[in-house]
């Protein structure tokens, strides 16, 4: 009997020694999961601001080239490409400025809401855009989704679906940087 205690002791002190050894793991990858959020952090703010000043560089510049466009035949704007920036959404604001595939997705959307029919998930939006469902394909979807919820163009549920609809999205002197 006595042996089989010490087993079940000798189990136990493993047992221990390895709940210690989780647990400093888990502080540790506590801490670079904080570094990392500080950096994303920081990254989000630096596009932000990058946006803004583009934005008002383009607000600059198009009221200095108003004048010459009277003048001269303008050329059309280029058309959007995929990956590049999604602007928030204000009134007036075209879908065109948006990269197709973010179009895409606005016009599957806006088809559901002139259905009447309920808000979709990124798997559904992926399987009615005629991608493939595999997880890297979803979550580009929800990525770019999620980026058109943040800047005002589709409202996101709180069970996760999106749904279309537009919503004005506070500037950047508002007070949110994040």
């Amino acid at each position: 009997m006595a042996s089989v205690l010490g087993m079940l002791e000798e189990r136990e002190t493993a047992a221990r020694v390895r709940v210690e050894g989780l647990r400093e793991e888990a502080a540790r990858l506590a801490g670079v999961l904080e570094a990392a959020e500080i950096e994303l952090d920081r990254r989000v703010i630096a596009r932000e601001e990058l946006v803004e000043a583009l934005a008002a560089s383009a607000a600059e510049t198009t009221a200095l080239t108003e004048a010459a466009e009277a003048e001269t035949v303008s050329a059309p704007a280029p058309a959007p490409v995929p990956g590049s920036i999604v602007p928030p959404w204000c009134e007036g604001l075209p879908v065109t400025v948006l990269a197709p595939d973010c179009q895409q997705i606005l016009g599957v959307l806006e088809e559901r809401r002139s259905a009447g029919r309920q808000p979709l998930k990124a798997r559904e939006i992926t399987a009615l855009l005629g991608l493939e469902t595999s997880s890297a394909k979803v979550e580009g979807v929800r990525s770019k989704a999620r980026r058109l919820a943040e800047r005002g163009w589709l409202l996101l549920e709180a069970s996760g679906a999106f749904s279309a609809g537009r919503r004005p999205v506070a500037g950047p002197d508002a007070g949110s940087s994040a």
